[in-house]
Order: structure tokens, then C-alpha cells, then sequence
């Protein structure tokens, strides 16, 4: 059966990797994307080929702006909602775009979802509502404590999603997916920050002791894990909330000596700075949920992802030396 599924936030990271999984992989689904093209989503980041298929469909547009949201959620079946404001520096410089944004939006979206009514709505959340680990592994019991604006954004977002299923019925699933990583990613993430800060022979800066640890998980593995949510049986994924990750972390000291050695680059290019604000220091996901309700596990080994990943950006620079110039820019500015 062919389905019609709507992306919020497209265009950033995982958006546009899922965009690419679901035409390469369902070709006859029918596919619209909705993203406001802020710094984070970039149309370079979707095949241009994918613009000429007539099941394809681009709307620039904000989820915050109720009359479009309706539209576009009478047209579908599937809402994955992916569009949020994500830097958690920056939300901390900006906290009420990011209320605006991730908390009023989301609302929005649970209001058109409740007036037309889907086959299901799934909200994408972040590890990050957890904090720092307080017990190991995190499952989805884990005690909620946002350590950032941003964190506390998503909480208020999925809660909102929670309230309407609980009052409304709306059939929807929170998923929480750790620390994503792989092509696309916008530089000012960790992961790929180092890689291109590697290839352009920059110091790396590590803050505290770089002990700090994430479960890292690819993002083709994370867009296997929003397909099986999309096809798993609603009734048993409604009001549930589902943690994606590997079960297995690595620490930020660990990927910049990875880059440099893979590079061949020295590890004096290791740099060390303070303490940044907002930041966790520990988190390992619980796998068994995700295993029992998706039949879902990660494949893909973090040492040959991060390798794919380096390659990647070796053989696209044109994308983040655009990327880079723009950060330039607005330091300049």
C-alpha cells in the first residue's frame, strides 16, 4: 500500500537523509517536505533529480504557520516531524526562538493532526532531554533533566504530542535518537566541525577533558529506525516513547584523535578550551525497546561510519566550504 508522508525540517541533517531513504526505498510513496531553509536546512542537501519526480513535493514554509500546516497534513498519511531548532550553544544565546519554534510548532502540528486526522504523527525528540546520564544504560525511564534551553524545548515539544494523544486520541510515538552523525550534518556539530577543521589543517578544540562520551549512532541506521516506526502496528506504538541509539558510546577525545589519525594528520593539532555551557557528559542508550517495539537494531560500527563519514566530506568540500564562508560571515558581522 502506497503511503503520502510529510517531513518537517527536511532539508537539515536527518531530514534529508530520510528524505533520500524513503525515494530510493518506497518510490512509489508519494512525499512532501516542509522546511523554512534557516541555517540548518539547505536545498543542496536533497538530490536536485528529486525535484522532477511528480510524487515529490517541496514547500518552503514554517511549522509555526497554522493555515500551511493544515494544508499540507489533509494531504497525508504520516507526519514525521523533524523541523526544530537545534544548537544548543545558540539556545542558549536565543532561548524564545527555540519555545517559538520547537514548543509552538509542535502545537500546531498537534492541532491540524487532531482536526484531520492521520494514520499517525511521529515526533522526533533528542537524548539530550535526559541530561547527563543518571543510570546506565538510559531507558526511556531515565529521569528527565534538560541541561540546555534547547533540551528543555524538546521536552515541552513532546510532552505537548503526549497531551494530545492522552486527550485527543492523535495516534503518536516519540522517538528519541541519540547523537546522529554522517553526510550532510552541519558543521557546527561536533563530528563534522572536526572533520572539516582536520582537512583545512585548523586546531581541533576539545572542551574540559574531552572525556565526555555520546552514543553515537549513524544516520542511515536512525532512518531505518523512523521506516520501521512509520510500518510497525500503531496500535502497539501509540503513546510510546522509543530511544534510537547503539548501546555503546564514545567520547569526544576518542573521534578527534580518530580524524586526525585517519587523516594522517598530527594530534597536536588537539586544542583544549573551557567548559561549554549546557554540556552532558555521559549517554548510552537502552537498546531493548527499540528492539521490542521496532525490531530495530543499529549494524552500523561506529569506527567504519565515522570513516564514511570522513570520506564523505573529503569528496564533497564545495558543500561545508559554503557552509564555512557563511559562518565566516556572520562572525565578520
Amino acid at each position: 500500500m502506497t503511503k503520502k508522508i510529510l517531513i518537517t525540517g527536511g532539508a537539515g541533517f536527518i531530514g534529508s537523509n530520510f528524505v533520500r531513504f524513503l525515494v530510493n526505498n518506497y518510490p512509489d510513496y508519494s512525499v512532501y517536505v516542509v522546511d523554512s531553509l534557516t541555517y540548518a536546512g539547505n536545498l543542496d542537501n536533497i538530490p536536485p533529480e528529486f525535484f522532477d519526480r511528480p510524487n515529490f513535493h517541496f514547500v518552503e514554509g514554517t511549522i509555526t504557520d497554522k493555515q500551511l500546516m493544515k494544508k499540507l497534513i489533509d494531504k497525508v498519511d504520516v507526519i514525521v516531524h523533524l523541523a526544530a531548532e537545534s544548537h544548543v550553544s545558540y539556545s542558549i544565546q536565543n532561548v524564545s526562538i527555540f519555545i517559538e519554534t520547537n514548543v509552538k510548532g509542535t502545537q500546531v502540528i498537534c492541532e491540524a493532526v487532531r482536526e484531520n486526522g492521520i494514520e499517525r504523527f511521529i515526533n522526533i525528540s533528542s537524548s539530550e532531554v535526559y541530561g547527563s546520564a543518571v543510570t546506565l544504560p538510559m531507558d526511556e525511564n531515565h529521569p528527565l533533566l534538560p541541561y540546555s534551553p534547547y533540551a528543555a524545548s524538546k521536552i515541552g515539544a513532546e510532552r505537548m504530542v503526549y497531551a494530545y494523544y492522552k486527550t485527543f486520541d492523535i495516534p503518536a510515538v516519540i522517538i528519541r535518537p541519540f547523537n546522529n552523525y554522517g553526510p550532510n550534518q552541519h558543521i557546527e556539530k561536533v563530528i563534522p566541525r572536526f572533520i572539516t577543521q582536520a582537512l583545512s589543517g585548523e586546531l581541533l578544540t576539545i572542551h574540559d577533558d574531552g572525556r565526555q562520551s555520546r552514543d553515537w549512532v549513524y544516520v542511515e541506521d536512525c532512518c531505518e529506525a523512523i521506516d520501521k516506526a512509520i510500518h510497525a502496528d500503531i496500535e502497539k506504538l501509540k503513546g510510546e516513547v522509543i530511544n534510537i541509539g547503539t548501546g555503546k558510546d564514545t567520547s569526544i577525545i576518542q573521534i578527534a584523535e580518530m580524524i586526525l589519525d585517519y587523516l594522517g594528520k598530527p594530534r597536536d593539532l588537539i586544542s583544549w578550551g573551557g567548559t561549554r555551557p549546557g554540556q552532558v557528559q555521559r549517554h548510552i542508550t537502552s537498546t531493548e525497546k527499540a528492539k521490542r517495539l521496532l525490531d530495530w537494531k543499529a549494524t552500523t560500527e561506529f569506527h567504519r561510519g565515522l570513516v564514511w563519514t570522513i570520506e564523505w566530506y573529503q569528496k564533497n568540500p564545495q558543500w561545508w566550504q559554503k557552509l564555512r564562508k557563511i559562518e565566516l560571515s556572520h562572525t565578520l558581522n
